[in-house]
């Protein structure tokens, strides 16, 4: 256990693009929630978003700024003083930066200002040249680089040997208390399938794919497998439901709905768009897919499966590894692989009762005891602490 710490009067200061949706915002939240717990102030630079009401009921401060996600290098200095300004106004004690494009400018505005400043290295980001991976580089430049998996900590430190001796693994958390078969109502579950399906009453079982449409989260081999499924004769084929944002990516979505079409899936998958109760859409469902092509940097919809003690499907790669025990608490296949995952699929639907059971609680028990939202927040702040009183 990380002992807790104190952070009473000083300002933290998190520095994200945008508040929509992802594993990254979801963290900022919850840190805002545990640095406001421990007495200190929390501020989040940012455009803003759809989770930016559930920032702000954590008691932090949304200081908006529209040009946060730009990549422009102009833009990029202007925001250097748009941040020490900040900093130097609010008496920001400590700055926590979580994306590129604005880690560059929270980087040179805590070397001018002298603020201790933090990364989280959200991602195996891709570097296919001598400039991307000086741009990458950013992440590992915090005085502590937090990796959100062993995973990201072994890439990290292979990529950038000189940040090895500053990477402190923290991994992403699951709320447990809202993501648990006890505290979601029937009256959530039969709002969200009435969202989704109307009064139609979609066929058993309801196999749930959740996360941003775009190609390498694997909707494309999902919907493979259950064509696959169909092909072969499965007794009962079900119905897949894929839920999350195009933001923006209307050419994959199309390409989505025309895949199904094709393969005359359209009484069988659903896309249902942003959903914003996962808790009920883990319950409702009877199985969940984590297909992704690439590598995952930790694997949040995995991990939250496991919690609701709902059977998982993962890709065997990236962070998803250390969450999902094979055979266990889920069942992992080749990444682009459609015919492992109709396999997977029939495999988990041949359990009995008490199999499924066993399962569910094996998955709830590895989730609580390696992925609370609690060791999060709490290393988090341990990290934050350690800092102040170096007084870097």
């Amino acid at each position: 256990m990380v002992k807790p710490v104190s952070l009473e009067g000083a300002t933290l200061l998190q520095v994200i693009p945008d508040l929509a949706a992802g594993g990254a915002e979801r963290t900022v939240i919850e840190v805002c929630e545990a640095v406001v717990s421990a007495g200190g102030r929390a501020i989040v630079a940012s455009a803003g978003g759809r989770l930016e009401t559930e920032l702000t009921e954590t008691g932090a401060v949304l200081v908006r700024n529209e040009s946060l996600p730009s990549k422009t290098p102009v833009t990029i200095r202007r925001n250097v003083g748009w941040l020490k300004a900040l900093i130097q106004r609010e008496h920001v004690d400590l700055i926590h930066a979580r994306s590129r494009a604005p880690a560059w400018s929270a980087y040179w505005a805590a070397k001018s200002t002298r603020t201790p400043f933090v990364t989280t290295y959200h991602g195996a980001y891709n570097a296919k040249s001598s400039f991307k991976r000086w741009y990458n580089s950013v992440m590992a430049r915090g005085d502590i680089v937090i990796a959100n998996s062993t995973y990201i900590a072994a890439h990290i430190a292979q990529t950038y040997p000189d940040a090895t001796a500053r990477i402190v693994t923290i991994p992403r958390g699951v709320d447990l208390e809202a993501i648990h078969p006890d505290n979601i109502s029937s009256n959530r579950t039969e709002m969200l399938q009435q969202q989704w399906f109307g009064d139609a009453c979609p066929d058993r079982p309801l196999i749930l794919l959740p996360g941003r449409l775009t190609a390498w989260k694997g909707q494309q081999d999902a919907i493979s497998a259950m064509a696959i499924r169909r092909d072969r004769g499965a007794d009962v084929l079900g119905t897949l439901v894929l839920a999350g944002d195009d933001q923006g990516r209307s050419g994959y979505l199309e390409a989505l709905k025309a895949q199904i079409t094709s393969l005359k899936l359209d009484e069988s998958v659903s896309i249902v768009g942003h959903c914003s109760d996962m808790g009920a859409a883990y319950k409702l469902c009877d199985i969940v897919l984590a297909p992704s092509r690439e590598p995952e940097a930790f694997g949040r919809v995995a991990a939250e499966a496991g919690a609701m003690g709902r059977p998982v499907i993962a890709a065997a790669h990236g962070g998803q590894l250390e969450i999902v025990d094979d055979k266990l608490t889920g069942r992992l296949v080749a990444p682009g692989q459609p015919g492992e995952i109709a396999d997977m699929i029939d495999d988990i639907l041949k359990l009995d009762a008490s199999q499924l059971s066993a399962l569910s609680q094996a998955a709830r028990e590895r989730i609580a005891s390696r992925f609370s939202k609690a060791s999060l927040q709490a290393a988090t702040l341990n990290v934050y602490a350690r800092l102040l009183e170096r007084g870097h």
